[in-house]
């Protein structure tokens, strides 16, 4: 049976204490798998994260003649060899946002895309202009029309050039990097975003033989070259799951220790909970968060581009300030409807008052179980979070959301002492919970 299609119960109130893993970063999974693409060969990724977007990516390969072999869970073969260009179909890509990445693919393979405009969770508007520009600086004549965009280089053949982002955009980064891998000449993106799966997606594409530098800086060069080769490739772990995962062991009062992760990544999130009296010790590939029964300490927060504060660990750190002792706010700085999560989050009494793009949170002792609703992938979570930290039961609906992101969630959170499951409708006509 489809996890998704059901309703997650569960009994909170209880400390979380034990060893959690971290899967593969899903970010950083997406895009990479959609740009094998560029190789016309065979690569084998591994450490891939079980989860729908990712499945949804290797469907989107399977849809335009790529070879797609499950050697594992989470471990693919990719032979994209008889890829084929502009025959997506729209009721796939439709369905993610990082469905872009096959623009970006396929100019830099074939020198034309044609792509149905890509979906994903509802943050407001969140335009494509700047990957256009990106695009059309490389030679592309690009087209928007009856929710395709179609790009297409002159003479087939993409020409090296400066594109300047006017905005921090990290799918624009990415897109305009594998468009430029394999075009005439040097491409330097200016005012690139920083984030850690940018850098594994041209670690990815420099182990297939491309020439890019400076990526996680502000400045990214690439020197187009003419064909890139099959590797074998390990996606790095996901640090918003790690994040998640620190703040649940605040959040419940337990202990958590955070397996197959980079420290580094995490600085901005470590930052906020030592600020907030939580204990974090880092060593070598895992992290250790523990709170125990210190009150929590109200903090200020605002979600920047790496390496500030991830926007998507938005919600889960909102969970964490309606606990904290005093007045807290949250200040998003990258979304606007980062916060469609809150009016969930008080049917189970957290103080939120919300005053434009900031969260004015006023904490108290204890959440209380309710019935709430997934509104988003990071949300989602976060209600999975206050749902174990909360008193009494909490039922959330909408769950398919939450498995776009985390791999086997409810067996990892099981394994560390909660009480959660699973249920579906036909079994919640017999009252099963």
């Amino acid at each position: 049976m489809d996890i998704s299609k059901g309703k997650i119960i569960i009994s909170g109130g209880k400390p979380l204490v034990g060893e959690i893993p971290v899967s593969g970063m899903k970010n950083a999974a997406v895009a990479i798998v959609l740009s094998t693409i560029l190789t016309e060969d065979k690569c084998i990724i591994e450490n891939l994260p079980d989860i729908s977007d990712v499945n949804l990516s290797l469907e989107i390969l399977k849809s335009v003649g790529v070879k797609v072999t499950k050697i594992d869970k989470n471990t693919v073969e990719i032979d994209s060899t008889s890829a084929t260009p502009g025959i997506a179909p729209y009721d796939l890509v439709s369905k993610m946002r990082a469905s872009y990445y096959l623009i970006g693919a396929e100019l830099g393979r074939f020198g034309r895309a044609f792509v149905g405009l890509p979906g994903g969770c509802d943050f407001g508007v969140r335009p494509i202009d700047l990957h256009i520009k990106g695009f059309e600086a490389l030679g592309c004549e690009v087209k928007v029309d009856g929710g395709y965009i179609e790009a297409t280089a002159k003479d087939g053949v993409l020409q090296g050039s400066s594109v300047y982002m006017d905005m921090v955009t990290v799918g624009g980064t990415i897109n305009v990097m594998l468009a430029a891998v394999r075009a005439e000449g040097t491409t330097v993106i200016e005012n690139a975003a920083h984030e850690p799966h940018i850098v594994d997606t041209a670690n990815f594409l420099n182990a297939c033989g491309a020439d890019i530098s400076g990526a996680g800086t502000d400045v990214i060069k690439i020197r187009g070259v003419k064909k890139l080769h099959g590797v074998t490739y390990t996606i790095i772990p996901d640090m918003i799951e790690a994040g998640t995962f620190m703040i649940l062991a605040a959040a419940t009062g337990g202990e958590l220790k955070i397996t197959n992760v980079i420290p580094k990544h995490l600085d901005s999130i470590s930052a906020k909970l030592l600020e907030m009296g939580v204990e974090v010790e880092e060593d070598g590939d895992s992290v250790t968060v523990r709170r125990g029964k210190k009150p929590l300490t109200k903090v200020n927060v605002k979600t920047l581009p790496y390496p500030g504060f991830p926007t998507d660990m938005n919600p889960q750190i909102c969970v964490l300030l309606a606990l904290a002792q005093g007045m807290s706010r949250l200040t998003e700085g990258v979304w606007e409807s980062r916060f469609r999560y809150v009016e969930e989050l008080k049917r189970m009494g957290a103080r939120i008052n919300m005053n434009g793009r900031t969260a004015e949170v006023e904490g108290i002792p204890k959440l209380t179980g309710a019935s709430v609703r997934a509104v988003d992938l990071r949300a989602g979570c976060a209600m999975v979070i206050a749902g174990l930290a909360a008193d009494g039961i909490t039922e959330i609906d909408e769950i398919y959301h939450i498995f776009r992101g985390y791999e086997d969630l409810i067996a990892k959170l099981q394994a560390v002492g909660a009480d959660i499951k699973v249920v579906y409708p036909k079994s919640l006509q017999f009252n099963e919970f």
